[in-house]
């Protein structure tokens, strides 16, 4: 008994907090190296939390929006005929649609092909911005969810004069900002009266002009067929007004409508945008990888640095285990340093990405932990093979090591 209390101290005898100090204090004597080599697993984790961040904002920017726009809204257009052609919706088949025992409210907007929208009539003809003039009824900011920017929506006075409505990007091309603003429409003066805030189910508004369908009527040639007519359904009927949409809206020719969802495209952008944050977290991963190979090359180098030191501390009684379980703590400690600071990096990262797009700033929290224990797990494997080498150093070898 009296050998084992005097002769070299066994492994367990080194508590948590030694194990610590003693793998801290390798890490302290270099602390440029050190720097550098967290810095590779911060970068992996940081792109990593990064990616996985604004991934998981922008889902929740996307679920927030069909949480107040809804996912029962329905589009109507015209299709083919037979021969190729472009079809028409029905005057009528706006009436026809809203009179539908599921539907809410249906309304529709008409394309004007042959009319153009300047900011004056100086402006030569063929630059119109690309902004197309729309007639819309009135009540299409309910059925859709419009919010107005400034000014007000078209009502049953301003709809029959030359008055319009400017989509969000259709206003910025403009440079128009505030109502009472004169543009130069259909070769005639409207009077600018309301700008639309962006509008997410319905991006086609966004560029547009839109005018009253009575004024249209009088004053562009418009015919009265629409050419979109939005319809929104009730929650639980979503499914069986879309299946009777067509042939509600054109009874003669349903194969001649187009019917779509709006939420649909939307999902589908959220299931291109995971594929990408996929290939993104596999560059991640890369990163994080030659991070790891750069702890291991920094425990190997430290290792064969510190000959004398592993020398002298086995000559003191320091067991294999005791040279094992310090170089594989500094390996572990150096990469959980990489580990918070990329975490720290990863999280600001998302937060000015989230702000600067208007988004939520969401960053899950299984992100954050798996980080942490992914690069303690990188430090454990980083380390192993230099602890190994450096417990397997014989005393005398190490302290006559140049």
């Amino acid at each position: 008994m009296s050998g084992a209390t005097s002769g070299a101290p066994a492994s367990d005898r080194l508590g948590p907090a030694d194990v610590l100090r003693v793998g801290a204090a390798g890490l302290r004597s270099r602390p440029l190296r050190v720097f550098l080599s967290a810095l590779g697993i911060a970068i992996g984790i940081a792109a990593m939390i990064g990616v996985v961040g604004i991934s998981t904002s922008s889902r929740a920017e996307l679920q927030a929006v069909l949480d107040r726009l809804g996912t029962n809204l329905l589009t109507v257009g015209p299709g083919q005929d037979f021969f190729g052609e472009a079809a028409k919706l029905p005057v009528e088949s706006v009436g026809m649609v809203n009179r539908m025992p599921d539907v809410e409210s249906a309304s529709a907007t008409a394309a004007l092909d042959d009319v153009h929208v300047y900011r004056n009539d100086h402006i030569p003809e063929g630059q119109s911005g690309g902004i197309g003039v729309r007639a819309a009824r009135l009540d299409l900011p309910h059925t859709v969810g419009l919010t107005m920017a400034a000014g007000t929506w078209l009502n049953s006075g301003t709809a029959r004069y030359p008055a319009v409505v400017l989509g969000a990007d259709s206003a910025k091309r403009l440079g128009v900002a505030t109502p009472g603003v004169q543009v130069w429409l259909g070769s005639q003066w409207f009077t600018v009266v309301g700008v639309l805030n962006p509008t997410e189910p319905a991006p086609e508004l966004d560029s547009a002009a839109l005018v009253g369908w009575d004024a249209a009527a009088a004053r562009l040639g418009f015919d009265g067929h629409p050419t979109t007519v939005y319809t929104r359904a009730r929650e639980d009927a979503v499914e069986k007004v879309q299946n009777l949409l067509a042939a509600t809206a054109n009874p003669e020719a349903p194969t001649e409508v187009e019917v779509s969802r709006p939420s649909d495209a939307l999902a589908a952008r959220d299931a291109t945008d995971r594929a990408f944050t996929g290939l993104l977290l596999g560059l991640g991963g890369v990163a994080l990888l030659v991070g790891g190979v750069g702890v291991a090359n920094t425990m190997v180098i430290s290792v064969l640095e510190r000959r004398a030191e592993i020398g002298l501390r086995r000559s003191l009684g320091a067991t294999r285990g005791q040279i094992r379980l310090q170089f594989l703590t500094e390996s572990q400690l150096l990469a959980a340093l990489g580990g918070a600071g990329g975490v720290a990096l990863g999280v600001v990262v998302t937060a000015g990405f989230a702000v600067a797009q208007g988004w939520p700033t969401v960053v899950p929290a299984w992100a954050m932990a798996g980080g942490i224990l992914a690069t303690l797990v990188i430090g454990g494997v980083a380390g192993l093979y230099p602890a190994v080498r450096a417990a397997r150093l014989p005393p005398t070898e190490a302290l006559t090591a140049p």
